[in-house]
């Protein structure tokens, strides 16, 4: 994987994350991330997908054959237990027009329960197509969001699932 830098256009949804500050250095192995208070393993990465830095959120991903991103955010004491879930998605999408919901799903995810919601929305007058995983557990949030073009959207979506589906959150360090 290589490094590269995060779209201008994808900040206003980077900067939704809430990193928190990163005191001991999070490092991710292609399959386990520990930092930022959190422990996680996902699903295998996508060939195709390069790791984008990224100031806010955990991780981020893009393919640019897919034309498709993917960012990964966790937050553990901040409203893990008293947001509802979909609360939790639709204030990933705060800053985007013309919402429109295209699936929504309450889906078994590590022990818990995750709300899967396939929306279209705008950005700056740009349409685009969203996958948001949220879930919570032991007090943390953990969000997963794929972005693509109606175009390429499809296509992405398989490897976003398979990263997606292996997420098991371990004891926090």
């Amino acid at each position: 994987m290589t490094s590269r830098t995060l779209p201008s256009w994808l900040r206003p949804l980077v900067a939704l994350g809430l990193a928190a500050s990163c005191a001991s250095g999070p490092r991710y192995d292609g399959q386990v991330y520990r930092g930022h208070g959190l422990l996680f393993r996902t699903g295998p990465v996508a060939e195709g997908w390069s790791r984008l830095d990224a100031s806010h959120g955990l991780l981020s991903f893009r393919d640019e054959g897919a034309r498709a991103t993917v960012l990964v955010n966790g937050r553990c004491g901040q409203d893990g237990d008293d947001v509802p879930l979909a609360a939790l998605t639709a204030h990933l999408f705060l800053r985007f027009t013309e919402r429109k919901v295209d699936e929504e799903a309450l889906v078994p995810f590590d022990g818990r329960e995750a709300l899967r919601t396939v929306m279209t929305a705008k950005l700056d007058g740009v349409p685009m197509r969203f996958e948001a995983v949220v879930t919570k557990k032991d007090g943390c949030v953990y969000d997963f969001v794929l972005i693509a073009s109606p175009e390429t959207f499809d296509g992405a979506r398989p490897g976003f699932q398979r990263f997606v589906d292996g997420f098991h959150a371990e004891p926090r360090p």
